[in-house]
């Protein structure tokens, strides 16, 4: 049994993308799985959301949805502004365990970055990690600000005690410039240790039997996938 958090270095970076890539991977394998969002933002009753994304893309449907709040802001504001109850760790904890005890993966889905506030004490994804003993997935972006906010992103890890389990880039560009090419290098240095995986631009409009292979090429030996660091290294290998 294992639990992986996947959480991002910011909004929008790709992490739904991804925890769909570690649901299709698993289910291909013949594991059971399950994915869980303790807190969706930005999204109103009804209208279709990360889970749904997950559903569609990965066909793993035992997925969880803790909390919804319709504002486009961080768990602990949105719930703060609809005057309801913020999401709880421990609360969220205990589902994690429990479903745990029959599924082998359980995927858990932050909210924005590693530190967003999901209640007005303070709590964040990583306080969830913490309590589950997890293993913590970055997903990052490929272009300009990334080295910045990968680096602040794993030093806060660090000094939580968290174990890395990889740096994912969320969307590759399909056409990548001096500063994609020259960030792979850099963000391998600050993970001190190869890229997990790279995921393409658009992944998230391809069909389930397309993305199947996307994620198969997409994350490394160790999330289950064929990944190689070291041929993509070389295919953003700079000139002389």
């Amino acid at each position: 049994m294992s639990v992986i958090v996947v959480c991002g270095t910011d909004a929008g970076v790709g992490k739904t993308v991804v925890c769909a890539a570690l649901a299709t991977l698993a289910r291909g394998r013949g594991s059971s799985v399950a994915v869980v969002k303790p807190a969706q933002t930005g999204a109103a009753p009804g209208e279709r959301a990360d889970v749904d994304e997950v559903i569609r893309l990965s066909g793993v449907t035992t997925t969880f949805e803790l909390a919804r709040f319709e504002a486009p802001l961080s768990p602990a504001a949105a719930a703060r502004l609809a005057r309801e109850p913020a999401v709880s760790m421990p609360a969220a904890a205990g589902l994690v365990r429990e479903l745990t005890e029959t599924v082998r993966l359980v995927v858990v889905e932050g909210t924005g970055g590693l530190l967003v506030r999901f209640d007005d004490d303070g709590a964040t994804i990583a306080d969830l990690a913490r309590l589950l003993g997890a293993q913590v997935l970055v997903v990052t972006r490929a272009g300009p600000g990334t080295l910045n906010h990968t680096a602040l992103t794993l030093e806060a890890l660090a000094h939580r005690g968290l174990d890395l389990a990889g740096l994912v880039i969320g969307a590759w560009p399909r056409s990548p410039g001096l500063a994609e090419r020259s960030n792979v290098a850099d963000l391998e240095m600050l993970a001190a240790r190869p890229l997990a995986g790279v995921l393409p631009e658009g992944a998230a409009g391809l069909g389930r039997e397309e993305f199947a292979a996307v994620s198969r090429r997409g994350l490394a030996g160790t999330l289950g996938g064929s990944f190689d660091p070291a041929v993509f290294r070389e295919t953003c290998a700079l000139g002389p």
